[in-house]
Protein backbone atom coordinates (compact mmCIF):
# COMPACT_ATOMS: atom_id res chain seq x y z
CA UNK A 1 0.00 0.00 0.00
CA UNK A 2 1.19 3.57 -0.78
CA UNK A 3 0.68 4.60 2.83
CA UNK A 4 3.29 2.06 3.89
CA UNK A 5 5.92 3.23 1.38
CA UNK A 6 9.15 4.31 3.09
CA UNK A 7 9.89 6.81 0.28
CA UNK A 8 7.06 9.06 1.46
CA UNK A 9 8.50 9.37 4.99
CA UNK A 10 10.39 12.57 5.75
CA UNK A 11 14.09 12.01 6.32
CA UNK A 12 15.18 12.86 9.87
CA UNK A 13 18.84 12.56 10.88
CA UNK A 14 19.28 10.99 14.31
CA UNK A 15 21.78 12.77 16.51
CA UNK A 16 24.54 10.63 18.01
CA UNK A 17 23.53 9.47 21.48
CA UNK A 18 19.94 10.72 21.15
CA UNK A 19 16.90 8.53 21.78
CA UNK A 20 15.39 6.87 18.69
CA UNK A 21 12.34 8.62 17.23
CA UNK A 22 9.23 7.49 15.44
CA UNK A 23 10.94 8.53 12.19
CA UNK A 24 13.82 6.15 12.86
CA UNK A 25 11.35 3.30 13.38
CA UNK A 26 9.50 4.26 10.19
CA UNK A 27 12.72 4.29 8.16
CA UNK A 28 13.86 0.89 9.47
CA UNK A 29 10.41 -0.68 8.96
CA UNK A 30 9.90 0.93 5.55
CA UNK A 31 6.62 2.64 6.39
CA UNK A 32 5.22 6.10 7.10
CA UNK A 33 5.61 7.62 10.60
CA UNK A 34 1.80 7.82 10.80
CA UNK A 35 1.64 4.06 10.28
CA UNK A 36 4.14 3.55 13.09
CA UNK A 37 2.02 5.75 15.34
CA UNK A 38 -1.12 3.71 14.62
CA UNK A 39 0.69 0.40 15.12
CA UNK A 40 2.18 1.35 18.48
CA UNK A 41 -0.71 3.30 19.98
CA UNK A 42 -3.73 1.54 18.45
CA UNK A 43 -2.91 -2.16 17.97
CA UNK A 44 -5.03 -3.99 15.41
CA UNK A 45 -5.67 -0.96 13.21
CA UNK A 46 -3.24 -1.94 10.43
CA UNK A 47 -2.11 -5.02 8.51
CA UNK A 48 -0.84 -7.74 10.87
CA UNK A 49 2.43 -8.26 8.97
CA UNK A 50 3.12 -4.54 8.82
CA UNK A 51 2.39 -4.19 12.53
CA UNK A 52 4.77 -7.04 13.34
CA UNK A 53 7.49 -5.41 11.21
CA UNK A 54 7.03 -2.11 13.03
CA UNK A 55 7.22 -3.74 16.45
CA UNK A 56 10.38 -5.58 15.39
CA UNK A 57 11.94 -2.30 14.25
CA UNK A 58 10.95 -0.54 17.47
CA UNK A 59 12.44 -3.36 19.51
CA UNK A 60 15.69 -3.30 17.51
CA UNK A 61 16.03 0.45 18.02
CA UNK A 62 14.89 0.22 21.64
CA UNK A 63 12.20 2.80 20.88
CA UNK A 64 9.71 3.55 23.64
CA UNK A 65 6.51 5.56 23.40
CA UNK A 66 6.41 8.65 25.61
CA UNK A 67 3.04 8.48 27.42
CA UNK A 68 3.07 12.22 28.14
CA UNK A 69 3.67 13.00 24.46
CA UNK A 70 0.86 10.66 23.49
CA UNK A 71 -1.45 12.45 25.88
CA UNK A 72 -1.15 15.73 23.99
CA UNK A 73 -3.17 14.72 20.90
CA UNK A 74 -5.26 11.94 22.49
CA UNK A 75 -5.92 13.21 26.01
CA UNK A 76 -4.84 9.77 27.29
CA UNK A 77 -1.72 8.83 29.24
CA UNK A 78 -2.51 5.10 29.40
CA UNK A 79 -1.81 5.37 33.12
CA UNK A 80 -4.03 4.54 36.09
CA UNK A 81 -3.52 5.78 39.65
CA UNK A 82 -4.00 3.36 42.58
CA UNK A 83 -4.25 5.06 45.98
CA UNK A 84 -3.72 2.88 49.06
CA UNK A 85 -3.61 3.60 52.79
CA UNK A 86 -0.68 1.40 53.89
CA UNK A 87 1.68 -0.32 51.47
CA UNK A 88 3.06 -2.53 54.27
CA UNK A 89 -0.37 -4.09 54.90
CA UNK A 90 -0.37 -7.60 53.34
CA UNK A 91 -3.97 -7.10 52.18
CA UNK A 92 -2.58 -4.69 49.61
CA UNK A 93 -0.39 -7.34 47.96
CA UNK A 94 -3.29 -9.17 46.35
CA UNK A 95 -5.07 -6.00 45.25
CA UNK A 96 -1.93 -4.60 43.62
CA UNK A 97 -1.12 -7.91 41.92
CA UNK A 98 -4.61 -8.16 40.43
CA UNK A 99 -4.70 -4.51 39.38
CA UNK A 100 -1.25 -4.70 37.80
CA UNK A 101 -2.20 -7.85 35.88
CA UNK A 102 -5.31 -6.23 34.41
CA UNK A 103 -3.54 -2.94 33.66
CA UNK A 104 -0.66 -4.64 31.84
CA UNK A 105 -3.04 -6.81 29.84
CA UNK A 106 -4.72 -3.66 28.54
CA UNK A 107 -1.53 -1.73 27.80
CA UNK A 108 -1.77 0.52 30.87
CA UNK A 109 0.76 1.49 33.50
CA UNK A 110 -0.27 1.45 37.17
CA UNK A 111 1.03 4.23 39.43
CA UNK A 112 0.76 3.55 43.18
CA UNK A 113 0.67 6.18 45.92
CA UNK A 114 0.38 5.62 49.68
CA UNK A 115 -1.36 7.82 52.27
CA UNK A 116 -0.04 6.11 55.43
CA UNK A 117 -3.59 5.94 56.82
CA UNK A 118 -4.03 9.72 56.49
CA UNK A 119 -7.09 11.12 54.72
CA UNK A 120 -5.31 14.46 54.36
CA UNK A 121 -2.29 12.86 52.65
CA UNK A 122 -4.60 10.80 50.45
CA UNK A 123 -6.50 13.89 49.29
CA UNK A 124 -3.25 15.68 48.42
CA UNK A 125 -1.92 12.60 46.60
CA UNK A 126 -5.10 12.28 44.56
CA UNK A 127 -4.96 15.97 43.61
CA UNK A 128 -1.30 15.64 42.64
CA UNK A 129 -1.62 12.61 40.34
CA UNK A 130 -5.05 13.36 38.82
CA UNK A 131 -3.69 15.32 35.84
CA UNK A 132 -1.23 12.55 34.97
CA UNK A 133 -3.60 9.55 34.93
CA UNK A 134 -6.69 8.55 32.99
CA UNK A 135 -8.56 7.23 36.05
CA UNK A 136 -8.17 6.77 39.79
CA UNK A 137 -8.68 3.63 41.88
CA UNK A 138 -9.10 4.05 45.64
CA UNK A 139 -7.81 0.83 47.17
CA UNK A 140 -8.29 1.44 50.91
CA UNK A 141 -9.56 4.98 51.13
CA UNK A 142 -9.74 7.09 54.27
CA UNK A 143 -11.56 9.94 52.52
CA UNK A 144 -15.09 11.09 53.31
CA UNK A 145 -17.84 10.24 50.82
CA UNK A 146 -18.10 13.89 49.74
CA UNK A 147 -14.39 13.99 48.93
CA UNK A 148 -14.62 10.82 46.85
CA UNK A 149 -17.63 12.16 44.96
CA UNK A 150 -15.70 15.36 44.19
CA UNK A 151 -12.76 13.32 42.88
CA UNK A 152 -15.09 11.19 40.75
CA UNK A 153 -16.61 14.33 39.21
CA UNK A 154 -13.15 15.53 38.17
CA UNK A 155 -11.72 12.19 36.97
CA UNK A 156 -13.14 8.68 36.34
CA UNK A 157 -12.84 6.81 39.64
CA UNK A 158 -13.44 3.34 41.10
CA UNK A 159 -13.61 2.71 44.85
CA UNK A 160 -12.74 -0.60 46.51
CA UNK A 161 -14.46 -1.67 49.75
CA UNK A 162 -16.76 1.33 49.60
CA UNK A 163 -20.35 1.97 48.49
CA UNK A 164 -21.11 5.54 47.38
CA UNK A 165 -24.07 6.55 45.26
CA UNK A 166 -23.00 7.57 41.77
CA UNK A 167 -19.48 6.14 42.11
CA UNK A 168 -18.28 2.87 40.56
CA UNK A 169 -17.56 0.46 43.42
CA UNK A 170 -16.07 -2.99 43.93
CA UNK A 171 -16.68 -4.49 47.35
CA UNK A 172 -17.03 -7.82 49.15
CA UNK A 173 -20.37 -9.40 49.93
CA UNK A 174 -19.77 -9.77 53.66
CA UNK A 175 -22.79 -11.85 54.61
CA UNK A 176 -21.59 -15.31 53.45
CA UNK A 177 -18.20 -15.06 55.17
CA UNK A 178 -19.54 -13.48 58.37
CA UNK A 179 -22.37 -16.02 58.53
CA UNK A 180 -19.91 -18.90 58.19
CA UNK A 181 -17.60 -17.38 60.84
CA UNK A 182 -20.37 -17.02 63.42
CA UNK A 183 -21.78 -20.47 62.64
CA UNK A 184 -18.28 -21.91 63.15
CA UNK A 185 -17.90 -20.16 66.52
CA UNK A 186 -21.38 -21.21 67.62
CA UNK A 187 -20.59 -24.83 66.77
CA UNK A 188 -17.47 -24.57 68.93
CA UNK A 189 -19.59 -23.38 71.88
CA UNK A 190 -18.78 -19.66 71.78
CA UNK A 191 -21.56 -17.39 73.01
CA UNK A 192 -19.61 -14.16 73.63
CA UNK A 193 -17.80 -12.45 70.73
CA UNK A 194 -15.68 -9.30 70.66
CA UNK A 195 -15.05 -7.26 67.49
CA UNK A 196 -11.83 -5.27 67.19
CA UNK A 197 -12.94 -2.34 65.04
CA UNK A 198 -10.71 -0.72 62.43
CA UNK A 199 -9.89 2.97 62.00
CA UNK A 200 -12.61 5.57 62.52
CA UNK A 201 -12.72 6.53 58.84
CA UNK A 202 -13.08 2.98 57.54
CA UNK A 203 -16.37 2.35 55.75
CA UNK A 204 -15.72 -1.39 55.57
CA UNK A 205 -15.09 -1.63 59.33
CA UNK A 206 -18.57 -0.26 59.97
CA UNK A 207 -20.11 -2.71 57.49
CA UNK A 208 -18.30 -5.66 59.08
CA UNK A 209 -19.54 -4.64 62.52
CA UNK A 210 -23.11 -4.34 61.26
CA UNK A 211 -22.97 -7.77 59.62
CA UNK A 212 -21.53 -9.33 62.79
CA UNK A 213 -24.21 -7.71 64.97
CA UNK A 214 -26.96 -9.02 62.72
CA UNK A 215 -25.53 -12.53 62.54
CA UNK A 216 -24.87 -12.75 66.28
CA UNK A 217 -28.41 -11.64 67.13
CA UNK A 218 -29.84 -14.30 64.84
CA UNK A 219 -27.86 -16.97 66.76
CA UNK A 220 -28.52 -15.66 70.25
CA UNK A 221 -24.85 -14.73 70.70
CA UNK A 222 -23.68 -11.60 72.51
CA UNK A 223 -21.25 -9.31 70.68
CA UNK A 224 -19.48 -6.11 71.65
CA UNK A 225 -16.95 -3.87 69.91
CA UNK A 226 -13.87 -1.97 71.00
CA UNK A 227 -12.23 0.72 68.93
CA UNK A 228 -11.48 2.51 66.75
CA UNK A 229 -8.06 0.87 66.43
CA UNK A 230 -5.12 1.25 64.10
CA UNK A 231 -5.32 -1.57 61.51
CA UNK A 232 -1.72 -2.61 62.17
CA UNK A 233 0.29 -5.17 64.15
CA UNK A 234 0.78 -2.60 66.92
CA UNK A 235 -2.94 -1.82 66.83
CA UNK A 236 -3.78 -5.48 67.37
CA UNK A 237 -1.18 -5.95 70.11
CA UNK A 238 -2.52 -2.93 71.99
CA UNK A 239 -5.95 -4.54 72.38
CA UNK A 240 -4.82 -7.54 74.45
CA UNK A 241 -5.65 -6.09 77.89
CA UNK A 242 -9.12 -5.06 76.73
CA UNK A 243 -9.71 -8.46 75.12
CA UNK A 244 -8.89 -10.20 78.41
CA UNK A 245 -11.04 -7.74 80.40
CA UNK A 246 -14.02 -8.36 78.09
CA UNK A 247 -14.18 -12.05 79.07
CA UNK A 248 -15.17 -12.85 75.47
CA UNK A 249 -14.24 -16.34 74.33
CA UNK A 250 -13.90 -15.36 70.66
CA UNK A 251 -12.42 -12.31 68.95
CA UNK A 252 -13.06 -11.15 65.38
CA UNK A 253 -10.51 -8.57 64.22
CA UNK A 254 -11.05 -5.90 61.56
CA UNK A 255 -8.29 -7.42 59.46
CA UNK A 256 -5.70 -10.19 59.52
CA UNK A 257 -2.80 -7.99 60.51
CA UNK A 258 -4.61 -6.81 63.67
CA UNK A 259 -5.52 -10.42 64.44
CA UNK A 260 -1.86 -11.43 64.04
CA UNK A 261 -0.82 -8.56 66.33
CA UNK A 262 -3.21 -9.82 69.01
CA UNK A 263 -1.99 -13.38 68.48
CA UNK A 264 1.63 -12.29 68.97
CA UNK A 265 0.79 -10.29 72.10
CA UNK A 266 -1.02 -13.30 73.58
CA UNK A 267 1.92 -15.55 72.80
CA UNK A 268 4.34 -13.15 74.48
CA UNK A 269 2.34 -13.53 77.70
CA UNK A 270 1.86 -17.32 77.34
CA UNK A 271 -1.88 -16.92 76.76
CA UNK A 272 -3.18 -19.90 74.80
CA UNK A 273 -4.88 -19.28 71.46
CA UNK A 274 -7.19 -21.03 71.01
CA UNK A 275 -7.85 -21.87 74.62
CA UNK A 276 -8.19 -18.61 76.48
CA UNK A 277 -9.91 -17.17 73.40
CA UNK A 278 -10.22 -17.88 69.67
CA UNK A 279 -9.28 -15.37 66.96
CA UNK A 280 -10.69 -14.76 63.47
CA UNK A 281 -9.32 -12.20 61.02
CA UNK A 282 -10.59 -10.70 57.76
CA UNK A 283 -9.25 -10.86 54.19
CA UNK A 284 -7.01 -13.99 54.16
CA UNK A 285 -4.13 -11.69 53.29
CA UNK A 286 -0.59 -12.82 52.53
CA UNK A 287 1.03 -14.40 55.59
CA UNK A 288 -2.15 -15.19 57.51
CA UNK A 289 -1.26 -18.88 57.40
CA UNK A 290 2.36 -18.31 58.50
CA UNK A 291 1.47 -17.72 62.16
CA UNK A 292 1.46 -20.16 65.06
CA UNK A 293 -1.29 -21.23 65.13
CA UNK A 294 -2.32 -20.37 61.54
CA UNK A 295 -5.06 -17.76 61.43
CA UNK A 296 -8.71 -18.56 60.78
CA UNK A 297 -10.00 -15.76 58.55
CA UNK A 298 -12.83 -14.54 56.33
CA UNK A 299 -11.37 -14.58 52.83
CA UNK A 300 -11.97 -11.80 50.32
CA UNK A 301 -10.86 -12.32 46.69
CA UNK A 302 -8.23 -9.58 46.79
CA UNK A 303 -6.55 -10.17 43.43
CA UNK A 304 -9.92 -10.43 41.71
CA UNK A 305 -10.98 -7.16 43.33
CA UNK A 306 -7.89 -5.44 41.91
CA UNK A 307 -8.53 -6.86 38.44
CA UNK A 308 -12.18 -5.85 38.44
CA UNK A 309 -11.35 -2.34 39.69
CA UNK A 310 -9.01 -1.79 36.72
CA UNK A 311 -11.58 -3.23 34.31
CA UNK A 312 -14.22 -0.89 35.71
CA UNK A 313 -11.87 2.08 35.38
CA UNK A 314 -11.18 1.21 31.73
CA UNK A 315 -14.91 0.86 31.09
CA UNK A 316 -15.52 4.29 32.57
CA UNK A 317 -13.04 5.94 30.20
CA UNK A 318 -14.20 3.89 27.22
CA UNK A 319 -10.90 2.01 26.95
CA UNK A 320 -12.25 -1.50 27.50
CA UNK A 321 -13.76 -3.63 24.69
CA UNK A 322 -17.47 -2.91 24.35
CA UNK A 323 -17.42 -0.06 26.86
CA UNK A 324 -19.28 3.18 26.32
CA UNK A 325 -18.09 5.29 29.25
CA UNK A 326 -21.39 4.85 31.11
CA UNK A 327 -21.50 4.74 34.94
CA UNK A 328 -20.68 1.26 36.19
CA UNK A 329 -22.78 -0.21 39.05
CA UNK A 330 -21.12 -1.53 42.17
CA UNK A 331 -19.99 -5.16 42.05
CA UNK A 332 -19.91 -7.50 45.04
CA UNK A 333 -17.39 -10.31 45.50
CA UNK A 334 -18.15 -13.37 47.57
CA UNK A 335 -16.43 -13.99 50.91
CA UNK A 336 -15.86 -17.31 52.68
CA UNK A 337 -14.48 -18.60 55.96
CA UNK A 338 -11.07 -20.29 55.91
CA UNK A 339 -10.72 -22.43 59.04
CA UNK A 340 -7.25 -22.82 60.50
CA UNK A 341 -5.77 -23.28 63.95
CA UNK A 342 -6.59 -20.03 65.76
CA UNK A 343 -10.15 -21.11 66.53
CA UNK A 344 -11.15 -23.92 68.90
CA UNK A 345 -13.74 -24.90 71.52
CA UNK A 346 -14.86 -22.20 73.92
CA UNK A 347 -13.25 -22.38 77.38
CA UNK A 348 -15.42 -23.57 80.22
CA UNK A 349 -16.76 -20.89 82.53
Amino acid sequence: MAADNADTAPVRRKRAGSAPTIYDVAKLAGVNPSTVSRALSQPGRINVKTEAKIHAAAKELKYRLNPMARALPTGRTNTLGLLIADITNPVIFGIVRGAEKAATANGYTLVITESQESGEVEAKSAERIQPAVDALILGTSRLADSQIVALAEAKPLVALNRLIEGVACVMPNLEPGVDQALAHLKLLGHESVLFLAGPAGSWISTRRWEALQKGAAERGMTITSIGPNQPTLDGGQATLSRVIASQATAVVAFNDIMAIGLLRAAGAQDIAVPGRFSIIGFDDSFGSDFTTPPLTTVRSPLAEAGEIAVTRALELIGAAPGSAGAPIPEQELETELIIRGSTGPAREA
